[in-house]
């Protein structure tokens, strides 16, 4: 009898053991498959997320009261944070969205009738906004497809908008250190508090500390502007179409640009547009807007100052040790590609992690959803895969999925070489583009006449209000990658013009929907007042000629055979620059203006393919 007690207590202790076994085999964790992480059963209930708001403390005041700024910030995680004390990385989006922004009826922006180098005429005020307040979820953008693959998920409101505290700078050095003091919290580094004024605080637990944060357009400005704190903790970024430079958002080469889409912004539109935050609007208005925006922003000159300088981001890149995914799209006219090149460029310089992946398309361009997940499941949950193997630069053709781009060893393809290209004279027709120069073009003239759009001008056969210089026709196929340049010398009859440069390709795709990829090639703007620098410009002299090289926008393009690359030169965008009366007389000289475009294969190529 007493033997089978025993033998009763080894069989219970073995059970208890067994099930102690199944419950620890029973614990939710990440899985992952091919380098990339799964949806997991247990964290794929909505019902059972854990999501709360809070508010963390920054290292700033922007709001005038004398106390230190604190974001608006929300979390979702799965139950396991709590229940089994599973520790998470994180995927964090920061945005001065999430509330609604203002009004975008165009009567409120700047009058883009505008003489060059005037004073415009004060805008009128946007009427107040009506913010959307919620808690504790301020926004879903990515919890649904990072939480249910192991992840938890953070947004926060930026500086002033929301219910985060302070005044929203557009650029300024406090949209850096919001996301920082984000970061600092989910490392134990800053407080958070359960309300915006109390003094009980928030403990992340539920977290690794390591980071990777996301974005289109300003929510993928925001990653690199905490990027270039240096914060520790954010171990990767994926900006798509981020705004790297607020000067070459609403500037171009001196010149005043608007963003594709939205004629008449400039920074302090985007201010009003953002600011949703009215504790402190009097405040903000007075120190921000009038203090700093209309005070140095110059929408007379264009020039570049120190104020704009400081809401470059390429100036603050030093610190950034993080690696980096970036992302945009070659026919974006909102923001230009040229703001994630010029990133990419100086990151790879860096010696940091760094790919680039472009579509052919508009204003943002996601990566592939493999490519993404291996991204953060590398850097994030240290899963050994290919997501660094392989080339540095992805980019969609021009007729193939998004999902499917063609990989390169970098961007601009290595394979591309500069090729120049002399005018032949022919105005008011198209003249001609040629790889040798013909001596005693002269010169051409054209009127500025801004009732004409660009696409009308491409269009005509001949005009008096634009310049077209065409190549032969392609009897192969043309692949132009990297960033076409010009040289223009050139004379007003006033002491300035708008110049805009267009390259195209022709004939011109008619129809309701032609491919983003057909007729326009890239373009690019610029004032010639600045064509001894970008911070100092002056006047012309009437009939003096100046010259001036600058960049058009970067492009990744096979021009198919049956086309024709034009050059058209004209003077005021409708869809982009200001509007000054028609009539300016813009003079070219021909024989000193030249055109240099990136050929994959250089000059050879270009002259097999018009043989």
């Amino acid at each position: 009898m007493k033997k089978l007690s025993s033998l009763l207590f080894v069989f219970a202790v073995i059970g208890f053991l067994g099930t102690q076994d199944a419950t620890a085999q029973k614990k939710a964790g990440p899985v992952f498959v091919d380098g990339m992480t799964q949806v997991v059963p247990e964290f794929n209930n909505p019902a059972d997320w854990i999501i709360h708001d809070l508010w963390v403390e920054t290292t700033f005041d922007t709001d005038g009261d004398g106390k230190l700024d604190r974001m608006h910030v929300d979390v979702t995680r799965p139950k396991q944070t709590d229940t089994e004390k599973l520790k998470l990385p994180v995927i964090y989006e920061s945005s001065p969205y999430f509330a609604g922004t203002g009004t975008g009826d165009l009567q409120y922006f700047w009058n883009p009738r505008q003489e060059l180098n005037t004073v415009p005429v004060p805008r009128k005020k946007f009427p107040p906004m009506v913010p959307r307040v919620e808690r504790p979820v301020i926004s879903k953008a990515q919890v649904g497809r990072w939480v249910p693959q192991g992840y938890s998920v953070v947004h926060s409101e930026s500086p002033g908008t929301g219910l985060s505290q302070g005044c929203p700078t557009v650029g300024g050095d406090n949209e850096s250190l919001a996301p920082k003091a984000v970061i600092d919290w989910l490392n134990g580094r800053a407080k958070g508090y359960t309300t915006p004024d109390g003094n009980e605080e928030v403990i992340a637990y539920w977290t690794t500390g390591k980071v990777g944060m996301t974005g289109t357009s300003y929510d993928g400005t925001l990653p690199l502007a905490a990027a270039t704190t240096g914060v520790e903790g954010l171990e990767v970024i994926i900006p798509i179409a981020p705004n790297t430079s607020y000067y070459h958002y609403y500037r171009t080469n001196g010149l005043i640009r608007h963003p594709g889409g939205w004629l008449g912004e400039d920074i302090d539109v985007l201010y009003d547009f953002i600011h949703s935050q009215p504790e402190h609007c009097d405040y903000c208005d007075s120190v921000v807007k009038v203090g700093q925006m209309l005070a140095n922003h110059d929408r007379v000159k264009g020039d570049y100052n120190d104020w704009w300088a400081g809401r470059d981001y390429l100036n603050d890149l030093g610190p950034m040790k993080c690696a980096m995914l970036m992302a945009h799209g070659f026919n974006d006219w909102n923001v230009v590609p040229e703001h994630s090149l010029r990133i990419y460029e100086a990151v790879k310089a860096k010696g940091l992690q760094t790919k680039i992946y472009y579509t052919q398309g508009g204003h943002g361009g996601e990566p592939p959803a493999e490519m993404m997940n291996k991204w953060f499941a590398h850097f994030l949950h240290g899963v050994d895969n290919d997501a660094l193997a392989g080339p540095k630069a992805y980019i969609v053709r021009e007729n193939d999925d998004n999902n499917k781009p063609t990989p390169y060893a970098d961007f601009p393809n290595p394979e591309a070489a500069p090729v120049k290209f002399y005018l032949k004279a022919g105005a008011p027709k198209a003249g001609e583009l040629l790889l040798a120069q013909l001596p005693k073009q002269g010169k051409e003239k054209f009127v500025d006449n801004v009732s004409f759009s660009g696409t009308a001008l491409a269009q005509a056969e001949w005009t008096t209000h634009r310049l077209m210089y065409l190549s032969p026709v392609l009897k192969e196929a043309v692949h132009l990658s990297g960033t076409s340049s010009i040289t223009v010398r050139m004379a007003y009859n006033k002491p300035a013009a708008n110049l805009s440069i267009w390259l195209v390709e022709l004939p011109w795709t008619g129809g309701r929907n032609p491919k983003i990829t057909d007729n326009l090639i890239t373009r690019g703007w610029a004032d010639l007042q600045n064509y001894k620098s970008l911070s100092e410009s002056e006047p012309l002299v009437p009939g003096k000629f100046y010259e001036m090289t600058f960049n058009l926008q970067p492009d990744d393009q096979i021009i198919p055979a049956g086309k024709q690359i034009g050059l058209m030169i004209f003077s005021s965008d409708r869809d982009f620059t200001l509007w000054p009366e028609p009539g300016t007389e813009l003079t070219l000289d021909a024989d000193a203006t030249s055109l240099m475009m990136p050929i994959v294969g250089g000059a050879g190529a270009f002259a097999k393919a018009v043989k």
